[in-house]
């Protein structure tokens, strides 16, 4: 599947990467596609463009805070959730989002 997530945390440091590379990790062991974009203290890192955005079979939002620009994200599936929920579980949560799309 293509997936798009963004990770936002309250200070926009260590939780919106960690969250980031749990993503990137557990997407590469299901065998999806996934890009991850990271709205942090230094702003959007890694952009998803409307192309990616559009191609992608849902998103995934794991954050603490509301994700800039949000606008982008009209009309796809969007499933939230917390940082550290993504952190502890990526594998099982990217899974059964998937269960739910398919």
């Amino acid at each position: 599947m293509k997936i798009v997530a963004v990770t936002s945390c309250a200070t926009g440091i260590a939780h919106s990467y960690m969250a980031a590379e749990a993503l990137r990790k557990a997407g590469k062991e299901l065998g999806d596609e996934i890009k991850v974009e990271v709205q942090g203290a230094m702003g959007i890192e890694n952009r998803l463009s409307e192309e990616e955005i559009a191609e992608a079979d849902f998103v995934i939002w794991a954050i603490d805070v509301g994700v800039r620009e949000r606008d982008r994200f009209d009309n796809k599936k969007v499933f939230q959730f917390g940082p550290n929920e993504i952190i502890l579980d990526a594998k099982n949560i990217l899974a059964g989002v998937e269960e739910k799309i398919d």
